[in-house]
């Protein structure tokens, strides 16, 4: 009597008793991978064992960035608040993870009130705000100003001249 056999694991198998360890279904033809003398379908060994996405957390199959201490899908590797990809490799770090420069900077608190740019040489911080040097100026007359020598008023720094003029 002849029976149909599986070799495999470096075992003999009734075809009805070789399934996937963790979920049970029969392989198909994608075949099988193995762990620790165990059979497991393609979907539960990387979902079990495969490196997980940083972004996502999903199983990560094929290409991967590897950057902050995480491997990430190449699609995954991208701003978290914008989700823009990092067309020239270039990023910043918050928290653990990736941002272009701006939400970097906004996240850090470091975006110039006057022009919404990046902050990353000189600046002035004034009525709880950071700026530019030389976009630190008169609501009303656009001069430059310095930081004690101002008035503020609804929110806006005015030069002395233009605060006597407007609200005296």
């Amino acid at each position: 009597l002849l029976q149909k056999v599986v070799t495999a694991l470096d075992r003999t198998w009734h075809p009805e008793h070789f399934f996937c360890a963790q979920c049970g279904s029969f392989f198909g033809p994608e075949g099988f991978h193995e762990k620790d003398g165990k059979a497991y379908c393609r979907k539960d060994y990387f979902d079990m064992f495969a490196p997980k996405c940083g972004g996502c957390a999903r199983a990560i199959l094929e290409n991967y960035i590897s950057a902050l201490n995480a491997l990430w899908h190449p699609e995954c590797f991208v701003c978290r608040e914008c989700f823009t990809p990092f067309v020239n490799g270039s990023f910043f770090e918050h928290d653990g993870q990736p941002y272009c420069e701006v939400h970097y900077h906004e996240r850090r608190g470091s975006l110039c009130s006057g022009c919404q740019k990046p902050i990353t040489g000189r600046c002035i911080t004034a009525m709880g705000k950071k700026f530019h040097p030389e976009h630190f100026v008169c609501a009303f007359c656009l001069k430059q100003l310095n930081k004690g020598t101002f008035k503020e008023q609804n929110d806006k720094p005015y030069c002395q001249h233009c605060f006597v003029k407007l609200f005296s």
